[in-house]
């Protein structure tokens, strides 16, 4: 069993320096990772921070809390078998092997190691912001910072279910970036420019209601959008028919709707304020209309840029450079990047400039690719156009990661096919109010029943959009989602308000709590089966920090649930048998696990909710 009594206070003395990559202060697992350290160097000699490195979370608690494999130690010859057994006498390590060893904590000492920790971090607890230092030895040195562009909808256009999982995924890396002391810029790369916005100046002429805009400006040019593309489809038919037949399209381009558009885009291109005043309308309400619905997602904004901030002069230093690195050439009347000639595999031929020279210039924010099941093609040549640009280009690709994600399948309301994110929210929202009314005695004692029931579906349509891989697609299934039976959203919020309900039931303080005799707690197998849960989760964290999946977290909370519920028949607070002092242990034991319950869902942008 590992111990970490044989230091007491790991803060004090060389052992902070010694453990360059322990933090005993934030992760009780890495108390018990130098106690283990400190005593196999001694009996096998190997180096005790590659022995503190190799001690590995274990994934079944069946098989101890931490593990070792031997051969990472590179210890001559491995261990024999007389050393494995001076090992299990020493360190008393749970069903040793020649090549891999698992240690178990020390029910006795797991409690006051673990829960004072927890009931003073609270917030904190689980995150290390060092990793976001330049320096981790110095904190003078400042913080990394990281740019992270997600969500990124069209004006105008429908917010579908690529946008809504960018969304979800990208505020739970903003959240895990910024909780481990980056610097996170949240960045939201709008479709806001391009002849579209010619189409739909003409059609605000036709269809424009100054009193709809006002109302719900994201909905109403959607309608307008609609309507004007309706009325223009004949043109478009004819057009596409035209070029087929190789007639030339000049004069069908220079009447008609498509004339009309094409001229408003040019005034707006260059820089007629008229033209321009509309769009910034349009751009500027739909912001905002967006910041209310990101909100409601816990998510905000620090800049919203978008294809308008791309300059002309922008684009044409780039086109340049690539012209002068002979990155580009002309082929069958276009500008293309042949990414054959590099050895890359499954980008082929990238136009940048079409045969009626429209600039095709790839954007570093722009997020099309990210809705690609696997490779993001678009984003992956972009950045090996990047690279090919030389520097400071080249070290820019570098910096740079996208994170892909799999597909929603099924997205439609009770009502119809999906417009926007709101009529996913309101309709989710709607069908959890319809839950909660069925039991009435509960729905009274709820004080804002809509907004809970808003809660609740929120909390539905992420549990579901985190619950597998990114990269996994997955459907949209409402019935299944709303559920408070299985690990869905809802069986989360529950979850967390059975905690809540224990302490309206018991008035302990914070103070109090940490006074407990923890030691009560060590000699129940239900207690220690939690706090083995509890410990795990620093390094949850820290893992998903490598991963950027949101599923390690939201699968670590729901083995956290299923422990509580299995324990409150066992671990009673409320005139427990064993007397107050018990009652007070217990009351800290839940405490710090709806702490931890509570960290894990901010983490992952879910509101917890009380009752």
């Amino acid at each position: 069993m590992a111990d970490s009594s044989s230091f007491a206070d790991p803060l004090q003395g060389p052992l902070s320096t010694i453990y360059p990559a322990a933090f005993p202060y934030l992760n009780p697992l890495d108390r018990f990772r130098i106690a283990i350290a400190e005593e196999l160097s001694i009996i096998t000699g190997a180096d005790r921070n590659l022995i503190f490195d190799s001690l590995d979370r274990s994934t079944s608690l069946n098989k101890g809390d931490l593990l070792l494999a031997v051969p990472r130690l590179r210890v001559k010859n491995s261990l024999p078998i007389e050393l494995t057994h001076e090992v299990v006498a020493k360190s008393k390590p749970q069903r040793p092997k020649a090549s891999l060893l698992s240690f178990m904590f020390n029910p006795k000492e797991l409690p006051s190691a673990l829960l004072p920790t927890i009931l003073q971090l609270r917030d904190d607890y689980g995150f290390n912001t060092k990793h976001g230092l330049r320096d981790p030895a110095d904190a003078e040195a400042g913080k990394k910072t990281v740019i992270i562009e997600f969500s990124s909808p069209n004006i105008a256009k429908k917010f579908h279910a690529g946008h809504l999982r960018s969304t979800i995924i990208g505020g739970f890396l903003s959240n895990l970036y910024e909780k481990s002391g980056y610097i996170v810029v949240r960045t939201n790369y709008l479709g806001d420019w391009g002849r579209q916005y010619g189409l739909l100046a003409c059609g605000w002429k036709r269809y424009g209601d100054e009193v709809a805009f006002a109302q719900d400006p994201i909905g109403h040019l959607f309608d307008i959008y609609v309507k004007i593309s309706a009325d223009f489809e004949p043109e478009e038919e004819a057009f596409k028919a035209a070029g087929k037949r190789g007639e030339d399209t000049s004069l069908l381009e220079s009447r008609g709707i498509l004339g009309e558009a094409k001229a408003y885009f040019k005034q707006m291109e260059d820089g007629d304020e008229l033209a321009l005043e509309l769009w910034r309308r349009f751009r500027e309400l739909s912001i905002k209309r967006y910041q209310e619905t990101y909100a409601r997602l816990n998510i905000h904004f620090d800049v919203y840029s978008g294809e308008s901030q791309v300059k002309k002069e922008t684009m044409e230093k780039a086109e340049d450079i690539l012209k002068h690195r002979h990155v580009i050439e002309l082929t069958e009347g276009a500008w293309a990047v042949d990414f054959k000639k590099y050895g890359t595999k499954g980008l082929d031929v990238a136009i940048i400039r079409n045969r009626q020279w429209h600039v095709q210039l790839p954007s570093a924010g722009h997020r099309r690719g990210s809705a690609e099941r696997r490779g993001g093609t678009h984003l992956n040549r972009l950045f090996k156009i990047l690279s090919l640009m030389g520097d400071p280009y080249n070290t820019l690709a570098k910096k740079m990661k996208h994170v892909s994600y799999g597909k929603v399948n099924g997205m439609s309301t009770r009502k119809g096919t999906v417009k926007f994110l709101d009529d996913i929210l309101a309709d989710v929202g709607d069908f959890m109010h319809d839950i909660m009314r069925r039991n009435e005695q509960k729905y009274s004692l709820v004080d804002n029943p809509t907004r809970t029931a808003e809660i609740l579906g929120i909390s539905a349509i992420m549990v579901q959009d985190m619950s597998g891989k990114r990269i996994n697609n997955y459907d949209f299934d409402l019935d299944r989602m709303t559920s408070f039976e299985g690990d869905t959203g809802p069986y989360l919020q529950y979850a967390h308000a059975r905690l809540c309900s224990i302490f309206r039931k018991v008035d302990f303080t914070v103070d109090e709590m940490l006074k407990s005799d923890f030691s009560l707690l060590s000699q129940s197998p239900h207690a220690i089966g939690l706090l083995r849960v509890m410990a795990q989760f620093p390094d949850l964290v820290n893992h998903a920090l490598k991963t950027l999946e949101p599923t390690t977290i939201l699968t670590y909370l729901f083995k956290l649930t299923h422990k509580l519920s299995s324990s409150y028949d066992h671990l009673r607070v409320v005139e427990p048998t064993e007397g107050p002092a018990m009652s007070l242990a217990r009351a800290s034991l839940y405490y710090g696990a709806r702490q931890v319950l509570r960290n894990g869902m901010v983490l992952l942008g879910i509101t917890p909710i009380d009752r």
